[in-house]
């Protein structure tokens, strides 16, 4: 029989709780105390791009995910300029504008021991194709993140294709995943349809947290910038059922619950189209390009205590040097844009993000008269605890 307390009693653990210390508040995210170029990986692919002689050689790519493997550190590229950089720094123009330059839409380059090597598919003539290619010639498939399963390499692709004559005028039209085996990375398995049915271009990025794998997915917002949503799956196979995050934080199977991830207080959070998402200790990073102006050069950086936010208000961290008018190459059409992280890279006991962005020009000859503009850059970003 349960017996009640005697009031005496409840008097004196009130007394003793009023002089108990306050329960200290939650730390804050990490801090940033330094910002600097990591030179020796933007000049190691550097030295890599300008030494070639191979027609199926990286000189240029972006979006610049990686994926570390049994075979080595797999850097996934999207439009890849392949082939030879001439002395002066120029390529020739591609194949099909008069030139020699082949173009493929996605690329690997596999780096190890011995060196890094660039590995495409091939057409049936034997010349350089993208390792993942569109079934006509008005698509192609761009990458998106990376993931090892097993001795495999899952990597999410995103289908786009033509809508107008300019270099912006294109459209997302679905998602699928391609696996590859690290013995024969230039030969993927048949591509597996994604969910695509909500106008989300899922893989934006792929963390792996405990049983589950998190699958950031972006949709175009009206602005220019996107919105993020939130899947995940059991284990490290994405062709098993995704489940999306909800507006009330649950679980649903359906791709149309899918709510959008929010900065403090429910505020509308909008980002770039490749981002990351990785966790530091209690928090997680949200690493992005500033999404509230077209074409911003500036990378930020948002912190949350779960991997579905809320997330704290964007923050600029650095601002690339290489853009616009006043930047490296004092061109107005210079861009950059699409950071994200590269967890394997940062170094044991150190609280620091290793960061690449992207540079491009929005003027497709700059890129062939200055082959180094379309290269990744990378940061060091180094965190101390909130104070």
């Amino acid at each position: 029989m349960k017996m009640p307390v005697p009031v005496a009693v409840l008097a004196a653990l009130a007394a003793l709780c009023a002089f108990l210390p306050p329960q200290p508040a939650p730390a804050g995210p990490p801090r940033v105390t330094d910002v600097r170029p990591l030179r020796a990986l933007d000049e190691a692919f550097g030295r890599y791009a300008d030494h070639g002689r191979s027609p199926r050689h990286w000189t240029g790519g972006d979006s610049t995910y990686s994926v570390p493997t049994p075979a080595g550190e797999l850097w996934v590229f999207s439009d890849t300029f392949l082939g030879t950089v001439r002395p002066d720094g120029s390529r020739s123009p591609v194949i099909g504008e008069g030139g020699t330059t082949p173009f493929v839409h996605n690329s690997f380059v596999l780096w190890n021991a011995g060196g890094p090597r660039t590995v495409t598919g091939r057409d049936a003539s034997g010349r350089p194709a993208p390792l993942v290619a569109g079934t006509d010639p008005g698509q192609w498939y761009w990458a998106r993140a990376a993931l090892r399963d097993g001795n495999d390499v899952s990597v999410v692709y995103a289908r786009y294709a033509r809508t107008g004559s300019g270099p912006l005028d294109l459209a997302w039209r679905g998602n699928v995943l391609a696996r590859f085996r690290t013995t024969a990375l230039s030969r993927p398995a048949s591509p597996t349809p994604l969910p695509s049915s909500s106008g989300v271009s899922w893989g934006a990025w792929l963390e792996r947290r405990g049983a589950y794998t998190y699958v950031y997915g972006t949709e175009p917002a009206a602005s220019g910038a996107h919105h993020l949503r939130l899947a995940r799956v059991e284990g490290s196979d994405l062709r098993r059922p995704w489940r999306y995050r909800t507006a009330r934080g649950g679980w649903s199977a359906r791709e149309a619950d899918a709510a959008r991830l929010t900065g403090p207080g429910g505020a509308a959070l909008l980002t770039s189209d490749e981002l990351s998402v990785v966790r530091h200790g209690d928090w997680y990073a949200l690493v992005t390009q500033r999404a509230d102006q077209p074409f911003s050069a500036e990378t930020q950086l948002a912190w949350a205590r779960d991997p579905g936010g809320p997330f704290t208000r964007p923050r600029t961290v650095h601002t690339a040097p290489e853009a616009g008018p006043h930047g490296t190459y004092h061109d107005a059409d210079v861009i950059a844009y699409n950071p994200h992280e590269h967890p394997e890279l940062e170094r044991r006991g150190r609280r620091e993000l290793v960061v690449s962005y992207n540079v491009n020009s929005l003027e497709p000859r700059d890129v062939i008269r200055r082959a180094a503009i379309y290269r990744p850059r990378f940061l060091r970003i180094t965190l101390a605890p909130a104070t």
